[in-house]
């Protein structure tokens, strides 16, 4: 049996493999078992954090901050939306989120050549414009998209031989929140399970090169500009993906809901799951959906009112955020890493 475990986990691709393998089994295990208002719960958590890891790889990996990753998002929703509005086409899901994905991920390359010759406040600068300015094409192209209003996304259809494999597993029937909630799932482990292998290859070594010494990278024969370029098509791409997905969760695609705090929210999600990791990125994006109803919650049976209750919350979520900043500055992941490290360092050195 050890035998077996050891020859599943000897490379990161089988590593990875098997946790993909196991995640979808949990996933399957916690849908099936939560409530309606639970599972879309669990879809925000999954737009979030597919986003979140893609800004993650970007940031944490290649050392390019960005501010603007909602504008990505907006991208891929507003492309889902278009083509899930074309009912005479039958596009499928996955065909839907594969296009959000590549039309996101071409607006990355424009955005991405741009950045590559950016630094530092710069590039935050540009990506800030960027997640100002993106959504407010929706106003201006408003025989399109549908101005302030936004593009109702009708729901997305179940296939009958997904619904009948599904009960036949389960026993319950695939209803349309249900459905979304597996699609997101079914998405985050896909694209974390390409992240992390691809964090691992030679890729991966070359984004930190550059992001710790671009002067010995680029001595070492790595392109930077190709680099960074590459790194952002692959975050932007994410980005499209995930806002896809929301825009199927929320049934629709408005400005309202691409603003600057979004993007703020995905790098607050980084901040506090650890920079670099995909677990970090999967736990802030839990934390950041959890925190404010759970806060609301306990101001309206404290006696609050619901404004008051509702303002508490992003008072609660930042203050949580500034102590993380302070006390655990690698993040929850990474903080928690370096205590077991020291901690294996100090037994070593006791024995």
């Amino acid at each position: 049996m050890n035998a077996v475990v050891t020859r599943m986990t000897s490379t990161p691709v089988r590593r990875h493999f098997l946790c993909a393998v196991l995640g979808l089994v949990v996933v399957v295990l916690a849908l099936e078992s939560l409530s309606t208002f639970r599972q879309s719960q669990l879809t925000s958590v999954a737009y979030l954090a597919i986003a979140a890891g893609g800004l993650t790889v970007l940031t944490g990996l290649s050392g390019q901050l960005s501010l603007g990753h909602g504008a990505f998002m907006a991208v891929g929703a507003y492309t889902a939306a278009l083509m899930l509005r074309a009912q005479d086409s039958g596009w499928s899901v996955p065909l839907v989120l594969l296009a959000a994905t590549v039309v996101t991920g071409i607006v990355g390359v424009v955005v991405g050549v741009a950045a590559a010759r950016l630094h530092g406040p710069y590039l935050a600068g540009a990506t800030l414009a960027l997640a100002v300015a993106v959504p407010g094409l929706a106003l201006y192209f408003k025989d399109y998209l549908g101005g302030e209003q936004g593009l109702v996304v009708p729901a997305p259809k179940v296939p009958g031989p997904i619904d009948d494999v599904m009960y036949f597993i389960t026993g319950n029937e695939l209803g349309g929140t249900k459905f979304v909630a597996y699609v997101s799932w079914i998405l985050l482990v896909v694209v974390f399970f390409l992240l992390a292998n691809v964090s691992a290859s030679r890729i991966g070594r070359r984004w930190r090169a550059v992001r710790d010494d671009e002067v010995a990278a680029e001595l070492a024969g790595i392109n930077l500009g190709r680099a960074r370029i590459l790194a952002f098509v692959v975050s932007s791409a994410c980005a499209g993906a995930a806002g896809a997905v929301l825009a199927m969760s929320a049934r629709i695609a408005a400005p309202s809901g691409f603003t600057l705090t979004l993007s703020l929210t995905l790098l607050s999600a980084v901040v506090i799951g650890g920079l670099g990791t995909l677990s970090g990125a999967l736990i802030g994006a839990a934390l950041l959906t959890y925190i404010p109803p759970v806060v609301t919650n306990l101001g309206l049976d404290a006696g609050l009112s619901s404004l008051q209750s509702a303002e508490l919350a992003p008072l609660v979520t930042g203050i949580f955020t500034v102590l993380v900043i302070l006390f655990a500055p690698l993040g929850l992941t990474g903080t928690y890493r370096k205590w077991r490290l020291t901690r294996n360092i100090t037994r070593k050195g006791e024995r």
